[in-house]
């Protein structure tokens, strides 16, 4: 483990093509990673799509846990229904989306006929692409973190609702008052697992738009494999991963931090 990544390290600082010897080039690969437009431009595409999948997905699944945290005939059922995507393959499920954003002969735009709306350029539109994907990603991440919730909301002590039932607390100032202070750690947690795997987002992606329409979804992990795989630029190609890695890092510290401190305060 420890030799690759100390060798794509080392990569990071050369001009390694592959094919010829690697030369040491310094921080030439850093500096024209932050001098080109399409990196920058994979990197805001990065953080937009974190923008649009993390508080989603993290609300929805909170959502979703609190419905189905109650003692009901058949609930073990749609715990299950909703987990599935989970295990479903990326590739598949990608696929299977690609199919229902289809401009013509897509079921959501079929559906919009029916209704005599417009059809939607769903993955062809510049502005609709990067939303079209992080809905389907949400949808395939909901019954992860919603089972991590699960596994919070039943550490809650029950005797908590209870005593605030008895001083008149309605549902809502019991989910405010009671479930989401008790579940910040998970709620920490998630949102956590979350942006690090938004940072990362690359299969659906490419599967999907390819990065396209015109690089609107082109995030910074397509743009390494692009440059490694297509490009055989390995040298530069790592220094985009060590950036991509510096900022899940940035990211997880702050993140932990605040974590920390949250959990202080609420002592």
């Amino acid at each position: 483990m420890l030799v690759p990544i100390l060798m794509s390290l080392y990569f990071s600082f050369t001009d390694y093509d592959v094919i010829t010897s690697a030369n040491f080039v310094g921080l030439d690969n850093y500096i024209s990673l932050f001098q080109d437009d399409q990196f920058i431009t994979a990197l805001l595409n990065t953080l937009w799509y974190c923008v649009l999948t993390v508080p989603a997905g993290v609300v929805l699944a909170l959502l979703l846990a609190v419905l189905f945290n109650r003692q009901v005939p058949g609930i073990g059922v749609f715990r299950t229904l909703t987990f599935i995507p989970v295990i479903t393959s990326m590739v598949a499920v990608s696929l299977v989306w690609s199919m229902l954003y289809e401009d013509n002969g897509g079921l959501l735009n079929t559906l919009l006929g029916y209704l005599n709306l417009p059809p939607v350029h769903w993955l062809t539109d510049t502005n609709m692409a990067m939303i079209s994907v992080a809905v389907m990603s949400v949808w395939k991440g909901l019954g992860y973190n919603m089972t991590i919730f699960l596994a919070g909301l039943q550490g809650v002590p029950h005797d908590l609702y209870e005593a605030a039932t008895i001083d008149g607390a309605n549902s809502v100032q019991k989910f405010f008052k009671i479930t989401v202070p008790m579940i910040g750690p998970t709620t920490y947690f998630v949102t956590l697992m979350s942006l690090i795997s938004s940072l990362q987002v690359f299969d659906q992606v490419y599967i999907m738009t390819n990065g396209g329409p015109v690089n609107a979804t082109k995030t910074v992990a397509m743009y390494l494999y692009q440059y490694g795989f297509q490009f055989y630029k390995m040298g530069y190609a790592c220094a985009a991963a060590y950036v991509l890695f510096l900022l899940v890092f940035i990211v997880s510290l702050i993140q932990n931090r605040s974590s920390k401190s949250w959990a202080e305060s609420t002592i």
